[in-house]
């Protein structure tokens, strides 16, 4: 096992790994921009250092800087969390060339799943069903013929990175131009690569996605389908497991078909495949995250197993020590994400509590929230035995948080949560907009 790890993010991620590699004594680095310097995740880590100006680029998305830090502070391995540097194969073989692990998939497997394009392959061929789309498109030209022959609607996709960033719904041909110059160009500004490709849209559907987990000896384990519907700008707003959407039969099948392609393609990690369920039930492939999602909690609530522990050691070569009839499903885990509305300081903090109630944040009175980075404050996550009991305690968690000082969205989700169409499950893609 390692002995020391450098975390290569900021925020509550960064918190989050940090207390993992705590609980596993486990030594821990942060690094920070110049804006970051006071933020909580330097003073939970072990050692800090600061990396570069407020910019991303010149700080956590700066490779050779945090390499030349993992190096000097005698890290044996790099954490990269989710964003910045977590799905960037280049960064990983830096690592390897520098004798660090980078706790992730190999790089292997980064280059054949980072391109989400090429991963639809790879999945097609796995027996996956995949939404009919396009390969990458070169130019306004090639998206134009692209959508005449998928046929409007469609969506066009950043073929790097994931977090919503390079999405755009294209409804007819007037929009197209538009919609190809922009998600281009924050494809290229947010993952440092340009391409994008085409899908059909495919409407009314749910976002569905299974978490995995697999070790470097053959072992993958599927543990269940978090409903990530609720998005506004294709940014996920809430998230619950299991979906109420799919029964026992459907769950059962999508997970076979998951572990199957998974252990065809050798994997090793934490990893996410996500899918688009219709109104017929039919599911289709839309791609696969190779790093740990946002909504990691929701899993861990669920089941008790502790995802970034196990990516420390499914990294360091410890094989996975229970197997698929060992995870319990049982229950419901739901997440609520609070984000940020604008920056500010923290004049107030209250966070909920009770049996049962997380609320994953970097937060503390007098935080500044910056404009540079995502805006998330943190994610309250809950765990009942029922969804019933479940949505109950969400609303009782929600409306005991307390964020003064940072406009937040706490009152929308306590909307969101208490609406007819949540609770009664039946939303799909768009609820949020309504």
């Amino acid at each position: 096992m390692f002995s020391k790890i450098l975390v290569a993010n900021r925020g509550e991620i960064a918190v989050r790994i940090i207390r993992a590699c705590k609980e596993m004594g486990i030594a821990a680095v942060a690094v920070y921009s110049e804006t970051d310097a006071g933020a909580l995740h330097t003073s939970r880590a072990d050692e800090s250092y600061c990396i570069g100006k407020a910019d991303a680029a010149d700080s956590y998305l700066n490779g050779e800087r945090i390499i030349s830090t993992a190096l000097a502070s005698g890290a044996q391995a790099i954490h990269p969390g989710y964003g910045f540097l977590s799905e960037n194969a280049h960064f990983a073989e830096m690592c390897q060339k520098n004798n660090l692990v980078f706790i992730g998939p190999t790089v292997e497997n980064m280059k054949l799943l980072g391109d989400k394009e090429r991963g639809k392959q790879l999945m097609e061929k796995a027996d996956l069903c995949i939404i009919p789309g396009s390969n990458v498109l070169d130019t306004l030209q090639d998206a134009a013929d692209a959508a005449e022959k998928i046929g409007y609607p469609v969506m066009l996709k950043a073929r790097s990175g994931g977090g919503g960033r390079g999405i755009r719904l294209i409804k007819d041909k007037a929009e197209l131009e538009n919609a190809y110059l922009s998600a281009s160009a924050e494809s290229k500004a947010a993952f440092g690569d340009a391409a994008v490709y085409m899908e059909k849209y495919v409407h009314p559907a749910k976002h569905i996605e299974m978490q995995i987990l697999a070790d470097h000896y053959g072992h993958v384990i599927c543990l269940g389908e978090r409903d990530c519907s609720i998005q506004l700008r294709n940014q996920k707003l809430i998230e619950e497991s299991p979906s109420p959407a799919v029964d026992e039969t459907l769950r059962h099948r999508i997970m076979e078909q998951t572990v199957k392609a998974v252990k065809a393609l050798n994997y090793a990690g934490v990893g996410t495949l996500e899918f688009l369920l219709d109104e017929t039930g039919n599911f289709y492939f839309m791609e696969m995250n190779i790093r740990l999602q946002v909504e990691h909690a929701v899993t861990e609530c669920l089941t008790g197993i502790d995802l970034v522990k196990w990516q420390i050691r499914v990294s360091a070569g410890i094989p996975l020590n229970f197997e698929q009839k060992d995870v319990d499903l049982k229950g419901s885990s739901i997440e609520c994400r609070i984000n940020a509305l604008a920056p500010g300081t923290v004049q107030f903090l209250h966070v909920p509590g009770g049996p049962f109630v997380r609320f994953d944040t970097f937060l503390f009175s007098g935080a500044e929230i910056s404009p540079y980075y995502d805006p998330l404050l943190g994610k309250l996550v809950v765990f009942a035995g029922t969804r019933e009991e479940a949505i109950r305690k969400m609303k009782a968690a929600l409306c005991e948080l307390v964020i003064e000082g940072v406009p937040n969205n706490i009152k929308e989700q306590i909307d969101m949560i208490g609406s007819t169409g949540f609770m009664c499950g039946n939303y799909t893609l768009g609820f949020a907009k309504k």
